[in-house]
């Protein structure tokens, strides 16, 4: 088909946005080999004999120096103004050494725990641990009431550590003692999140499955196993630089646990995106008869410019966790933008001095069936023409079938992972299974009730002093309270209350009817705080907080709930500020920002149907229905923001430069498809693959945020590029590129 390469011009000054060279041009003066990226292209090219040793050389000391001496993780999200976070800043003040790690022993005895043969059994297991360095035995349960189920063959004990984590070996080694000791009859588990921890670490062979799956997705998409390497070889010395950068970053700012991985996966999808985006454009340009250093420029100061505006888009949006105020989630956020922005580093210095290495032989090597040199797909284009034809039939369409997806995300829950939610095969999950049975399934999710204790003479209005005057505290003033909180409907048991050595503080423990996963257990815990405990506690000037690890999971997810649209309104204004100036249009800055919360809230509604409605569940390797971890949509929606902003920008730019060049709008998005659609398939299915593999680790929680970045990528890269944004920009025409003068005048050039 012929097209005309000068249409009238009235196309575009019918949008109000003057000529092709007024206020919307991103003409050569920007993007050209005279610009900055031109020349740091031209320079890492012919000086590649430097800067490859350079980067080998530079890559080697940050490796060995971050992993060295790397920093410890932190997974501690209680504290601050929480209830949560004041009852652990008593604990700490007045029960000094008990604020530690914890490990639960659970027994389970068919001849029961009090029978002569098993007793000694048990008490040889307390022992053991005991023994362990830096454990204590908190209590027999033949000693402690409570600890004994009432039919007599269940029974538990809590060992404190003085460490705020239980060193790995230790664990390993005591696990490996109660399964020795289990046997004829009797059942020893250890539950706790130092087990979870062993049993279920973050990270493991995924990264190696997500890069060996994006080497077969570039194999078919080049067909050559040299334009193949480039890209891999180019995101491994990114990721490699950034994670280690991270794990030093870590003595600034201590991240948890899920760091590395989350930063390694961002960095290996958006590493090897970048460079995919750059080859492809070389490729091109070599193809269009360009020489290969020309052709390296080309690709920098093109595709190259579309990678930094995209990576600093990922940034600014995780960034915006900042919003939720949260000191490890904001460790999290700077670690996962150093691998992004270490990555973006590699793909316009690296890369072109690969590329001059390479330089006409970046096809050799092809497979049989696989080698292909186009970088036009026909087929694109004759689907952008078809959407063009119907365009409110393609935006009807693609919009239900975003906003069904998204519907169960209106019931999603928030909640930590724990012991229950862990395979069945564990012993972390078996331990669970025991107290369950035995004591009901509140027992491993205890609440811990704390009170700073009043001097005898603030309770004298309550009675409790009635001569007045003395300093000592009023040690029974919890009592009541006490009382209160056993007979309240959900709470299984109480403990009796305890005094502080120093007597200034007292506690007890109420187990609840539920589960930490069950939606029952966060509403007892606000009908305590709310109503139940101040009742109790009116006029005896008490200052009683509900704490322990399940108050402080709570917490964290209603403060996740009550922040998330500010970190959605955040990370949206910060990001439509950047696409302006990238686009130069109001119209495709916000069009972005609404595709993207409509693949936002899709992934979630699938996530929810998957892992909390149980909707395939087992088949991707969730054994049962379970809450959303607090911080997996934390993640996926700024992660989501930038990912889906790499597709926009390299699509928008490239039928921007068609319109330049002259073509109308509809001809510029069917050529700008038709270029772009074969690297934004192969980009989403390296994502895609690359996010899928962590269902096959054990993590239940990394395994929703791979399964939610899964989702929303596929969604994003089909249903929104190759449906809504050509069904949109048709129906809105040279609109498409409205940028009011005054707007045009503050913004800066690209």
């Amino acid at each position: 088909m012929n097209v005309p390469t000068h249409p009238p011009i009235d196309k575009h000054t019918a949008a109000g946005g003057g000529s092709r060279t007024g206020p919307g041009h991103t003409g050569p003066s920007r993007t050209g080999p005279g610009s900055a990226l031109g020349r740091l292209a031209r320079v890492c090219y012919r000086r590649r004999w430097l800067v490859l040793p350079l980067w080998i050389v530079g890559a080697a000391a940050v490796l060995f120096v971050g992993f060295r001496f790397a920093a410890a993780a932190d997974n501690d999200f209680s504290g601050g103004g929480s209830g949560s976070g004041r009852a652990q800043a008593v604990l700490e003040q007045h029960f000094p050494g008990e604020t530690g790690d914890t490990l639960t022993l659970a027994v389970r005895a068919d001849a029961g725990v009090r029978d002569p043969s098993v007793r000694p059994r048990v008490q040889a297991m307390l022992d053991r641990l005991g023994q362990a360095p830096d454990l204590s035995v908190a209590g027999s349960p033949y000693d402690v009431p409570g600890q004994i189920s009432t039919d007599g063959r269940t029974a538990f004990a809590t060992v404190r550590s003085t460490q705020t984590e239980i060193p790995v070996s230790t664990t390993e080694d005591l696990m490996a003692a109660a399964r020795s000791a289990s046997g004829q009859g009797v059942t020893f588990a250890l539950g706790g999140d130092s087990v979870t921890t062993v049993e279920t670490p973050y990270g493991g062979p995924s990264e190696g499955f997500g890069a060996l799956a994006a080497m077969i997705v570039i194999l078919i998409s080049f067909g050559s196993l040299l334009a193949m390497g480039l890209p891999l070889l180019t995101a491994l010395f990114g990721i490699g630089t950034g994670l280690a950068g991270v794990e030093l970053l870590g003595h600034l700012l201590p991240a948890p646990s899920f760091t590395p991985v989350v930063s390694s996966l961002i960095g290996l999808g958006v590493g090897i995106d970048y460079a995919l985006f750059i080859v492809t454009r070389y490729r091109e340009s070599l193809h269009d008869g360009a020489d290969p250093e020309e052709a390296t420029v080309t690709a920098i100061s093109t595709a190259g410019r579309s990678v930094l505006f995209a990576g600093s888009t990922v940034v600014i949006a995780m960034m915006g966790l900042f919003v939720m105020q949260q000191k490890l989630l904001n460790a999290t956020a700077v670690a996962a933008s150093v691998t992004v922005l270490m990555t973006m580093v590699t793909a316009i210095t690296l890369l072109p001095a690969l590329l001059g290495f390479t330089g006409r032989n970046i096809d050799r090597l092809r497979l049989p069936y696989l080698g292909r040199t186009a970088t036009r797909s026909p087929l694109a284009e004759r689907w952008a023409r078809t959407i063009q034809r119907r365009p409110i039939t393609g935006l009807v369409v693609g919009a239900v079938v975003m906003l069904t997806l998204a519907v169960p995300a209106l019931s999603m829950r928030l909640s930590f992972e724990d012991s229950s939610t862990a395979p069945h095969t564990t012993m972390a999950y078996t331990s669970h299974r025991l107290l369950s049975q035995g004591f009901g399934a509140g027992y491993d999710a205890p609440l811990v009730v704390v009170a700073d204790l009043p001097a005898g003479g603030a309770a004298a209005g309550n009675g409790a002093n009635p001569g007045g005057g003395s300093d000592q505290p009023d040690r029974s003033a919890l009592a009541p309270v006490a009382r209160a909180v056993a007979g309240t409907a959900g709470v299984a048991a109480v403990t009796p209350v305890r005094t502080s050595t120093d007597g200034q503080a007292a506690e007890f423990i109420a187990f609840p009817a539920t589960g930490t996963q069950d939606a029952a257990t966060p509403a007892l815990v606000h009908r305590l705080r709310d109503t139940v405990i101040p009742r109790a506690s009116a006029g005896t000037g008490l200052r009683v907080y509900v704490g322990g690890p399940n108050a402080g999971i709570i917490d964290f997810a209603d403060a996740v709930s009550t922040r998330l649209p500010w970190l959605v309104a955040v990370v949206i204004g910060l990001s439509l500020l950047l696409l302006l100036v990238l686009v130069r249009s109001v119209v495709i800055a916000v069009k972005a920002a609404l595709m993207t919360l409509l693949s936002t809230g899709a992934a979630y509604g699938v996530l929810t149907a998957v892992v909390q409605w149980g909707w395939l569940g087992h088949v991707l390797g969730f054994p049962q229905g379970m809450p959303i971890t607090t911080w997996v949509p934390l993640f996926i929606f700024p992660i989501l923001f930038g990912l889906s902003t790499d597709y926009e920008v390299f699509l928008i730019s490239r039928i921007r430069e068609e319109y330049d060049a002259g073509h109308s709008t509809a001809e510029a998005v069917a050529r700008g498809l038709s270029h772009t659609a074969r690297v934004i398939t192969a980009a989403a299915a390296i994502m895609v693959l690359v996010f899928l593999t962590v269902l096959l680790g054990n993590d239940m929680a990394v395994k929703q945020f791979g399964l939610g970045l899964a989702v929303a990528v596929l969604l994003d890269a089909t249903v929104v590029r190759m449906v809504l944004v050509p069904a949109l920009m048709e129906l809105l025409g040279a609109a498409n590129w409205w940028l009011p003068r005054w707007l045009a005048r503050l913004l800066p050039s690209a």
